[in-house]
């Protein structure tokens, strides 16, 4: 499956106004915004999935607490032993360089890291293949958000997403965060804004309902254990315990669930 970027161009947009909205035929469907991460947790890979356009936040400030350019890695038979699996990285900018600008340390070295140490902690799955071809899609890039983006894609076309990615980057905005988000979503023509946990701390719908879309609450389950790690560990932790198509039927019920449509 190949996955796409939409290719329609904005007029130009002062910073302080709002994107003028798209035709209703360019629109997306549901779009969730997140920052590229490195072979993501399953709580982030379910929202993804859910979505129908993600749209990459390429251009805000690397953190290094964050998961762009590490992951947990859950022991196959008990999740809870965990190691972080960490690329060394390099902030041309200091503090201030944003995620896209961010380079890996080694590029090689980086590379054979995750190749050994993903293989330490999954080799002996009897869905290795699968774990594997999502290896070996990462490129030779030395850009660390292209790296985590490359690996995102990666796991979402084993399980059979068929939606858009688009860069934030490439799109006008204004500057507040909520304003940003929302300017985003109507900017690609999105009817919904699928929201993780950590956003709705801090999400002020008001620019939304500007826009006149709906802000999507996405949860993840509390009460199977294939999602009581969905939140620490690494999504190719799920991978390896139950498999592509397992997996695809578990994301596409969270899916389904969060669908505007499904409790009207």
């Amino acid at each position: 499956m190949t996955l796409t970027s939409a290719s329609w161009a904005l007029a130009s947009t002062a910073a302080s106004s709002a994107p003028e909205p798209p035709s209703a035929d360019a629109s997306d469907g549901l779009c969730a915004i997140h920052q590229s991460n490195l072979f993501p947790r399953l709580s982030t890979l379910a929202k993804l999935f859910s979505a129908d356009l993600w749209i990459v936040l390429d251009d805000v400030q690397f953190a290094r607490r964050d998961y762009q350019h590490r992951a947990r890695l859950a022991a196959l038979d008990d999740p809870s032993r965990q190691q972080w699996l960490t690329l060394p990285t390099h902030l041309p900018h200091g503090r201030p360089t944003l995620i896209n600008q961010a380079r890996l340390v080694d590029p090689r070295r980086s590379r054979r890291t995750v190749q050994l140490l993903v293989r330490q902690y999954y080799g002996r799955s009897p869905y290795w293949g699968a774990v594997s071809e999502v290896l070996d899609a990462l490129d030779e890039s030395d850009r660390v958000a292209e790296l985590a983006r490359t690996s995102t894609i990666a796991l979402l076309s084993a399980l059979g997403w068929s939606g858009k990615v688009r860069d934030s980057s490439e799109i006008p905005t204004r500057q507040g965060r909520s304003e940003r988000l929302a300017d985003l979503a109507a900017a690609t023509g999105s009817t919904h804004y699928v929201c993780g946990t950590g956003g709705l701390r801090y999400l002020d719908a008001g620019p939304f309902d500007a826009h006149g879309i709906p802000v999507l609450p996405f949860h993840t389950p509390v009460d199977n254990p294939l999602w009581r790690w969905a939140r620490r560990s690494s999504s190719l932790w799920a991978l390896s315990k139950i498999g592509p198509d397992a997996l695809a039927d578990q994301l596409a019920a969270q899916r389904e669930a969060h669908h505007p449509g499904a409790h009207a």
